[in-house]
């Protein structure tokens, strides 16, 4: 029955403990990669302008197709005008009409559209990198803010400890110091070094919450969460990649590299599409076209008649008047459908068009997108200059945390025992609280050192294997 009861505390305790924690939103590393990525607005800049990259480069590669238009107008025209079905004049009101359908193919034009759509699909490549590399940058920003609120977490962690020891301590020479056994002034040294852990623990927790707030930003997210602990190793190995492998595999796989690269690419088309404005553009056409006037007419034959035209003839001294058979013609309108298909006409045939001077303006051109060519070479030789520097300030940063961590290591483990010793001869009245206190805080600063280069190390690793694109 005892172990019945054993039993029944501990499920109620399990079942106290998550309905206290039930609402905690708690994200691990990879849930804030995942929202940041669906919710960082830098990102999704990239992702349009990548967007835009791809619907330049369908434009260019439809602009190789022929064209093809058609053409429809109905309208009333009054006054003195031209009849579009005689081509005379009139002044009456007419309606018109007139329909068309014109196709045009280039045949040549210096390949300036084949090259048009090369640049575009190199463009279209480096908006799909510089994308790409938006979201590297993401992943390795969220990581690094990560790494740095699990930092402050530990140190906040450090200085509640410190505060509780110290408490400790306060708590047992308040008594000593009420019943005025002892030194007062070490109790007094003591509440001094309370004030100063609770100050510190104040700006702790601003670091704290800070490092928090950065990275809410750039989940972009105004959820308030908690971040799972991550598994921090106890040691560290010798990071296992020389200077020049990071480099090497940087230029290799990195997103801001094929960028660049693409660019310089997409420049060089750029002054091949300028150069063909030199070059004579051959192109072939065909036009379908009909008209409709209300003007036109039809006139038909009606009944005949005989008449005296006015004319006369003498036969024997008499006068005969002549008569004429005359045809009566009835003027009809001839209908919309008619004429459309009576008017259809269609023409064929070949243009070329000749750049004889156009005031240098395909000179200046051709200047111009050299100069673009220039900047986009410096800007890639840019690139893999400060791409180096990076690599080697992160490396040699990296190389230095290692060697101080294994130095405060063992520093730390020094002032431990220090410490341990001096608050044992403290509490037997061996020694003063001024040594204690010195002892305490030569391992309070050791621990937030080591803390800082532990972390300090991973983050340089982290930066590192972004660069080997990682």
């Amino acid at each position: 029955m005892k172990h019945y009861s054993i039993l029944f505390i501990f499920l109620s305790f399990i079942m106290i403990s998550f309905g206290q924690n039930g609402n905690e939103i708690v994200y691990n590393l990879q849930d804030c990669i995942d929202i940041a990525l669906k919710n960082n607005l830098d990102l999704k800049s990239a992702t349009l302008r990548a967007e835009t990259a791809s619907v330049n480069f369908k434009q260019s590669k439809n602009a190789l197709l022929p064209s093809l238009n058609g053409s429809y107008n109905l309208g009333k025209t009054s006054g003195r005008s031209i009849d579009p079905f005689t081509n005379s004049y009139s002044n009456e009101r007419i309606t018109f009409s007139n329909a068309g359908l014109q196709a045009d193919a280039v045949i040549f034009n210096g390949f300036r559209l084949l090259n048009s759509w090369k640049q575009q699909k190199f463009n279209l490549l480096a908006s799909e990198m510089e994308q790409e590399e938006a979201k590297q940058n993401l992943i390795l920003d969220v990581t690094l803010a990560y790494l740095r609120v699990m930092s402050n977490k530990d140190l906040l962690n450090l200085a509640k400890n410190r505060l509780e020891g110290t408490v400790g301590q306060l708590n047992r020479l308040k008594s000593l110091f009420e019943e005025e056994v002892g030194n007062p002034s070490e109790y007094r040294d003591i509440q001094g070094l309370k004030a100063s852990d609770e100050a510190n623990i104040i700006d702790a927790e601003n670091n704290y919450i800070t490092a928090k707030l950065n990275l809410k930003q750039l989940l972009n997210s105004e959820t308030d969460f908690e971040l799972a602990v991550i598994d921090v190793p106890l040691d560290f190995a010798v990071y296992k990649n020389s200077f020049e492998e990071v480099y090497d595999s940087a230029i290799q796989n990195l997103a801001t590299v094929k960028a660049s690269e693409y660019r310089l690419d997409a420049a060089k088309k750029g002054v091949s599409v300028a150069k063909s404005q030199y070059i004579p553009e051959v192109s072939i056409f065909a036009n379908l076209g009909t008209n409709y006037s209300s003007a036109a007419q039809v006139f038909n034959e009606g009944q005949t008649s005989i008449v005296e035209n006015g004319d006369f003839v003498t036969v024997s001294g008499q006068d005969y008047s002549v008569l004429t058979e005359t045809t009566e013609f009835i003027p009809e309108d001839i209908s919309y459908k008619d004429q459309f298909e009576n008017n259809f006409n269609s023409a064929v045939g070949v243009a070329v068009s000749f750049p004889l001077f156009n005031g240098f303006r395909a000179k200046n051109n051709i200047a111009i997108e050299k100069i673009k060519k220039e900047e986009a070479l410096v800007e890639f030789d840019r690139t893999k200059i400060e791409l180096r520097t990076a690599i080697k300030q992160a490396y040699n940063t990296m190389v230095a945390a290692f060697k101080r961590y294994k130095i405060l290591k063992s520093q730390v483990t020094a002032y431990e025992e220090s410490l341990r010793i001096n608050e044992i001869r403290f509490n037997n009245g061996a020694s003063n609280s001024v040594d204690y206190i010195i002892s305490k805080n030569n391992l309070d600063n050791a621990q937030i050192n080591f803390n800082n280069v532990k972390y300090e190390y991973l983050l340089r690793q982290k930066v590192l294997d972004y660069y080997k694109g990682l």
